[in-house]
């Protein structure tokens, strides 16, 4: 009897274990991947090089903003970050989309028109590198009458523009860097003018 109540706890104990290392796992694991795919992880994924809140000209006399330009193995990528939680109605046709979450409807601009305005923008410095543009809808958002174009989630951006040979990729990037310094140049440009404007202004 003492035998068998000794196996059955050993066999406890080993069960718990057990238990407790697949926890542990499943935390570990859990972590990693909310840090992986957050907004920052998948930019420094797939980016060699990025700028955040960048203001350049928008060939048209004027300037345009950019959350966020990466450059990428594949050329300048353009992203545009909605954090939208619930069922996004939605359309490249549609002038407005639709989000229905728990709690409340509202409505917002399509964002393609602007993307396309900021692809433009950048394209008309860069006219020898690939540019391209997504529209990034963190977790939360659900399209369930399609998905309209250049809009994607964290995991489709980081399939999409990921590179997994990374000295293939390096290469690559430095043929792009000269074109890269020239949309710094721009946005450093811009800055200026617009210090000279506000002195001459004040």
């Amino acid at each position: 009897m003492s035998e068998l109540f000794q196996f059955d706890q050993s066999e406890w104990f080993a069960s718990l274990t057990a238990l407790l290392v697949l926890l542990l796992f499943w935390l570990w694991y859990r972590k990693r991947r909310a840090r992986k795919l957050s907004v920052d992880g998948v930019l420094d994924e797939i980016g060699y090089d990025r700028i955040h809140d960048l203001v350049i000209p928008n060939g048209d006399e004027g300037e345009i903003l950019i959350d966020h330009l990466v450059l990428t193995s594949q050329g300048l990528l353009i992203v545009d970050v909605k954090d939208v939680q619930g069922i996004v109605f939605g359309s490249d046709k549609m002038q407005d989309w639709t989000v229905i979450s728990s709690d409340r409807r509202y409505t917002f601009s399509n964002p393609q028109p602007a993307l396309y305005d900021r692809i433009a923008a950048v394209r008309h410095i860069v006219r020898q590198v690939p540019v391209a543009g997504r529209i990034v809808f963190i977790d939360g958002a659900e399209f369930t009458k399609g998905v309209p174009g250049l809009v994607c989630d964290l995991d489709e951006l980081l399939e999409q523009f990921g590179e997994k040979n990374k000295s293939a990729a390096k290469v690559k990037v430095e043929a792009f860097k000269p074109h890269w310094d020239l949309i710094r140049k721009e946005a450093l440009s811009v800055q200026v003018d617009e210090v000279i404007k506000r002195r001459r202004r004040s």
